[in-house]
């Protein structure tokens, strides 16, 4: 959602490979609802067709997953379905500009990263990012 919000900085470098392929977004029925929802909200001001639209690039390239239950919750199960629907995809990285809410003994062995980092990874194994 962040790249939305901030389509020329990394969440937005971000968004921009999704249709290449060069990222992959794992997502179940949930969290559609969730980006849905936040998109929404008047304060962002977005369009309902342009959020639709959004919402359907992510479902054409994005990966349905069931989520593996977490052993030991986040605080907000808002945050944890995420962290389930990467365990359950196996992801290499959950991509969040909200660190403090994934702490490092709450991971489940998923590596929990900023968007620069994350674009720091991809440039590290060729191309840019």
């Amino acid at each position: 959602m962040s790249g939305l919000l901030s389509p020329f900085g990394p969440p937005g470098q971000i968004v921009r490979m999704v249709p290449s392929g060069r990222v992959v977004v794992l997502r179940d029925a949930r969290i559609l609802a969730e980006y849905r929802e936040v998109l929404l909200r008047p304060e962002f001001g977005f369009d309902r067709a342009r959020v639709e639209e959004v919402l359907d690039g992510i479902r054409l390239h994005g990966e349905t997953v069931v989520g593996t239950p977490l052993v030991r919750p986040l605080r907000d199960p808002d945050d944890s379905m995420f962290l389930e629907v990467a365990l359950g995809g196996r992801a290499e990285a959950l991509v969040t500009g909200n660190l403090k809410d994934f702490p490092p003994d709450r991971r489940a062995g998923i590596a929990v990263l900023s968007p620069a980092e994350s674009l720091r990874r991809l440039a590290r194994r060729g191309g840019r990012a």
